[in-house]
């Protein structure tokens, strides 16, 4: 069976990319230190833990597994988090890529596919292509952009080739329940919302001065299920054309903070206070996916419907409600 690298496999979207490669018939080697994801996340293929920082390390899995590619998600993702703590971010995120690049070049070892981000993009009140503006608001974003800019300019002295998925926001569980969204320091808008409905919480909503049609923040979500799956199609590209590409990763539909917060009160009983805006965060981050839909015939298949579904009896299950 293939082998390919999936760093931060034991996270919440790295797990669900190594069940579709699993699927796939290629097996996942999940490298995590645990930080952030959860062993028991790993179910379809090896685990390897350790920080990506130890070269050493890495180089002995990646003599033990002989890899084709490697599908690199490890990273930390708060905007706000980056904002109070850059170093760390700088650190983990792009120090941590230089390392494995070296592991990767001494193991011949020339494909990968790095898990950007929208937040590299400049903020505007429109669609995001990706030949846009590229000037992030964070921290978080720089170290994305950073890291696209290294592989790129590795690639040009050596034989690597790339593919930058640039994800808007992921959300949403496993249709079958295995695995969803459990992050141990919980930022994201869906899950926060779900959990105070159901412990009788007031949600925060952090600002009302966007330039947006209700004031709050407008996002782009995926399902994290298309989000693995266009992972799988850009390692079938990658193995098939042997060159390099960027793609946006997103349904291609805004819902501002509000409007997912209606939606919710649908199902739950939901209460909200608006609070000052946090550090970091873009107005609007909304996805062109006409490039990825194109060259990968990508097509998310999950709405925005599915995704609070999915998120809500995924929060019931590990809660035992």
């Amino acid at each position: 069976m293939t082998n390919v690298i999936v760093t931060g496999g034991a996270g919440y979207i790295g797990s669900h990319v190594c069940k579709i490669l699993k699927k796939k018939n290629i097996n996942p080697i999940t490298i995590d230190n645990l930080t952030n994801g959860y062993k028991s996340f790993v179910k379809w293929g090896p685990f390897e833990k350790t920080n990506l920082k130890n070269y050493n390390r890495l180089n002995r899995i990646f003599k033990k597994y002989k890899p084709i590619a490697v599908i690199h998600l490890a990273a930390k993702i708060e905007s706000e988090k980056s904002v109070r703590n850059p170093i760390n971010f700088y650190e983990n995120n792009i120090s941590d890529t230089i390392t494995l690049l070296k592991v990767m070049e001494k193991n011949n070892v020339n494909k990968i596919i790095f898990s950007s981000s929208a937040a590299v993009y400049q903020i505007k009140n429109k669609k995001n292509f990706e030949k846009d503006a590229l000037k992030p608001s964070s921290p978080y974003g720089f170290t994305k952009l950073t890291v696209e800019n290294l592989i790129n300019d590795y690639s040009k002295n050596k034989k690597l080739k790339y593919i930058f998925l640039r994800f808007f926001n992921a959300a949403g569980a496993d249709s079958m329940l295995e695995i969803g969204e459990r992050h141990k320091d919980e930022t994201h808008l869906i899950p926060l919302a779900i959990d105070a409905a159901y412990k009788g919480k007031t949600l925060k909503i952090f600002g009302i001065n966007y330039k947006t049609k209700d004031g709050s923040a407008v996002r782009d979500y995926i399902h994290v299920s298309d989000l693995a799956i266009s992972h799988y199609l850009s390692l079938k590209y990658l193995i098939k054309n042997n060159s390099s590409q960027i793609f946006n990763v997103g349904f291609g539909k805004g819902y501002s903070v509000l409007e997912i917060i209606k939606l919710l009160k649908k199902k739950l009983n939901i209460k909200y206070k608006i609070t000052k805006r946090r550090k970091g965060d873009n107005d609007y981050l909304v996805s062109n996916t006409s490039k990825i839909k194109k060259i990968l015939r990508f097509k998310p298949t999950e709405n925005i419907h599915s995704i609070l579904d999915t998120a809500i009896n995924y929060y019931k299950k590990i809660n035992g409600l």
